[in-house]
Order: structure tokens, then C-alpha cells, then sequence
């Protein structure tokens, strides 16, 4: 299935690849009051991508190194020298990159950590965005604790 939402100059693209149904509309509210939060002032695309533990697991090989599947990855768009984009009519627009996410790990991570299924959806959810804002939490530990902090807060709001 393919969805493509368009929003207050947002565009959010979602291809949902397994049989798990997700809240879009929650999804869309969510990544916007993270895009609102950080600041981000240009129109956007994201792009998200729900994969099923195979597919995820060779993303993962292949990008990061490891043999196991995982329940987010983000990839930060390439940008040209300008950082824009320009499609269709919409004016010069942001590609912020691709958000993937495995259902099946997060419902796995819901259970382990006793939480329901859409609360841990927006977690990494919200973890991938800020990591196509350019949050590192593998760069040191005060960068960890910004990150960490920063989603405990836009979960917090979006619930």
C-alpha cells in the first residue's frame, strides 16, 4: 500500500510493506509537532517505510554492519549544494531522507518494555526524525541524553 499525505507543506510519504496497520493520521500529526518543535521553517518531505524482519535485516547489513533485524533506521537525504529540491509546484521544498521501520520488532519491543504497540511505534518514530534532524545519540553520552530527552518529550505530546 502507498499513501502520500500533503500538509501544511509537509509531505509525508508512507509505503507500508507488511500486513500491520498503522494510525496515519497519528503519524502524520506526530512528525509534524517534531518538524515544529525543531524549528524547521521549509517545506519537507519524509518518506516512511514499514518492512517486514528480512527486509529490515539486509537494510541493516548492508548500511550499519549487522546480520540482525532492528526496529528503526533512518536515512538523511543527500542534498545538493543548496539542501533543495524543487518538484512539481510546491516551491522549493526540504528532502529530509527515509524513516524505516520494522512492525514486527517494534511489536516485540511494545511487549518487552510493557507498552502498547502505537506508543512504541511513535517512540522510534520520533527517534528516526530526529536523526533526519541530526540528533546522534552514538556521538557521546551528552548527545545521547539530548536525544533521549527530546523524545520522551514529543511522545509525551503526541500521546
Amino acid at each position: 500500500m502507498f499513501f502520500l499525505f500533503c500538509y501544511d507543506k509537509e509531505m509525508i510519504e508512507i509505503n507500508n510493506l507488511t500486513e500491520s496497520k498503522v494510525n496515519k493520521a497519528l503519524i502524520k500529526e506526530t512528525l509534524n509537532l517534531v518538524l515544529k518543535k525543531e524549528g524547521l521553517k521549509e517545506s519537507s518531505i519524509i518518506s516512511l517505510a514499514l518492512v517486514g524482519p528480512g527486509r529490515m535485516r539486509k537494510i541493516n547489513k548492508t548500511y550499519r554492519h549487522k546480520n540482525k533485524s532492528t526496529d528503526v533506521l533512518a536515512f538523511v537525504e543527500q542534498k545538493t549544494a543548496l539542501g533543495k529540491y524543487k518538484i512539481g509546484r510546491l516551491e522549493k521544498i526540504q528532502g529530509l531522507g527515509e524513516i524505516i521501520i520494522c512492525p514486527r520488532e517494534v511489536k516485540k519491543n511494545a511487549k518487552k518494555f510493557k507498552v502498547s504497540f502505537e506508543k512504541e511505534l511513535l517512540k522510534v518514530l520520533i527517534h528516526g526524525a530526529l536523526h533526519l534532524l541530526d540528533y546522534n545519540h552514538e556521538q557521546s553520552g551528552k548527545k545521547a541524553i539530548e536525544m533521549a530527552q527530546k523524545e520522551a518529550e514529543y511522545l509525551e505530546q503526541s500521546l
